[in-house]
């Protein structure tokens, strides 16, 4: 496939309107057939209405050619970008399945260090770029996504599977939507080191119920946060990932860049008892793997829940 013209949004919340809105309104020669699969109100609101991405400078009002909640509404995809919750991973990608070429390309924008993994255990088809994304939204009301803190970034690397792939036409494709993105061969560095941060914070305010303000203010609470991040440390080295040398300080402090009464979006998952909730993304995973690589997570354990 040289060029990309058929582009999924799967889920479209804080994350997928975010980078749907960016992608609509970046392609200025309306070139691209843009489909987004949503689903309840937030669904209806944009077949009604389009979508609306709200910024600190303008509001971007966009329309997909299509919007629906049944993946079989859908033609074949030459790119997907995968904006859903880990708890829905496995269904999406047993959905997905015969809308998958052999070189379309997913790039799955979830929390966790194992999604590709967890992808490629249901699907052999495709290429799966591993990826994480940095991006301050929310959803305000149906069809409508706030964003603060600058543009949203997207940090994608190659197919483990697929050594031969290099996906130029996405970069150039985000090159001119001028969507905010950086390549690189190994992307697990900024994977593992965004995974630390979540992960540890938001198994001790979910635990807690405790702000993000409050949990920096009890020592306690603080050092079973670092702890934490020591052991998802000793794994990602068992792994080989090059985190930086003082990936656990600096994961530590970025707390401090939030306002006191922060909630963790995990803590917020949890606090609503008709929402499912990643529990499994971060305690779990981090305990699996650490027997998996020998690595003891007691203080994992005690706010795994």
């Amino acid at each position: 496939m040289d060029q990309i013209t058929n582009i999924c949004i799967y889920g479209v919340g804080g994350v997928g309107g975010y980078f749907g809105a960016k992608i609509i309104d970046g392609d200025k020669n309306k070139s691209l057939n843009v489909t987004f699969i949503a689903r309840g109100n937030n669904l209806e609101a944009i077949k009604k209405n389009g979508l609306a991405l709200k910024t600190e400078d303008r509001i971007i009002k966009v329309k997909p050619n299509l919007a629906t909640e049944n993946v079989h509404d859908v033609g074949k995809i030459d790119l997907m970008l995968i904006c859903v919750k880990s708890y829905d991973l496995d269904g999406v990608i047993k959905g997905i399945k015969d809308k998958l070429k052999a070189d379309t390309v997913l790039i799955p924008l979830l929390n966790g260090v194992d999604i590709y993994e967890r992808i490629r255990k249901n699907l052999d088809e495709g290429l799966v770029l591993p990826a994480c994304v940095y991006v301050g939204t929310h959803i305000e009301d149906y069809g409508i996504i706030s964003q603060k803190g600058g543009d949203g970034k997207i940090i994608f690397g190659k197919d483990p599977r697929r050594d031969n792939y290099y996906p130029r036409n996405v970069i150039e494709l985000f090159e001119k939507l001028k969507i905010n993105f950086s390549y690189q061969e190994n992307p697990y560095k900024d994977i593992w080191t965004k995974y630390m941060f979540i992960a540890a914070y938001g198994l001790v305010t979910a635990k807690t119920g405790k702000t993000l303000g409050e949990v920096l203010e009890d020592s306690e609470l603080f050092n079973d946060v670092e702890f934490i991040m020591r052991e998802i440390k000793s794994i990602a080295d068992q792994k080989k990932i090059p985190l930086d040398k003082d990936v656990i300080k600096d994961s530590l402090e970025k707390a401090r860049s939030f306002p006191y009464e922060t909630k963790t979006s995990f803590q917020r998952d949890v606090e609503n008892p008709k929402k499912s909730n990643e529990r499994d993304l971060f305690g779990e995973t981090i305990i699996r793997l650490g027997k998996e690589y020998g690595i003891t997570t007691e203080y994992t354990k005690k706010y795994y829940f």
